[in-house]
């Protein structure tokens, strides 16, 4: 199956050290922009299913607001009390939007 990439945002939308919730086929993703790089993570903490992108960013990882959990956003690990990595997405840049599809795995 052909992996779809969908615009999801615009590189203005999201400077570095910024997140944004968007949308990919009804479902949310945080996008995070670490040092330059674009990086996107399902926006559920596989914990409670609480939203990733209202916490606090802290280096490559995003700390779920609830109960602490961590997600590394280029990975998907986790820490505990989450007990199972969060799907992140590949990113493509094709001028100054960005694109997102799921990963493949």
């Amino acid at each position: 199956m052909m992996t779809e990439f969908v615009q999801v945002a615009t590189l203005a939308d999201l400077a570095p050290g910024q997140k944004i919730r968007v949308e990919y086929d009804g479902e949310d993703v945080g996008l995070f922009n670490i040092g330059g790089q674009i990086y996107a993570i399902s926006d559920v903490c596989t914990h409670d299913d609480g939203p990733l992108i209202d916490g606090e960013l802290d280096g490559d990882c995003v700390i779920c607001p609830r109960h602490g959990a961590r997600f590394n956003v280029k990975t998907g690990a986790q820490t505990m009390p989450a007990f199972s990595p969060a799907p992140t997405f590949q990113v493509r840049i094709e001028g100054d939007n960005i694109l997102i599809a799921p990963n493949d795995d």
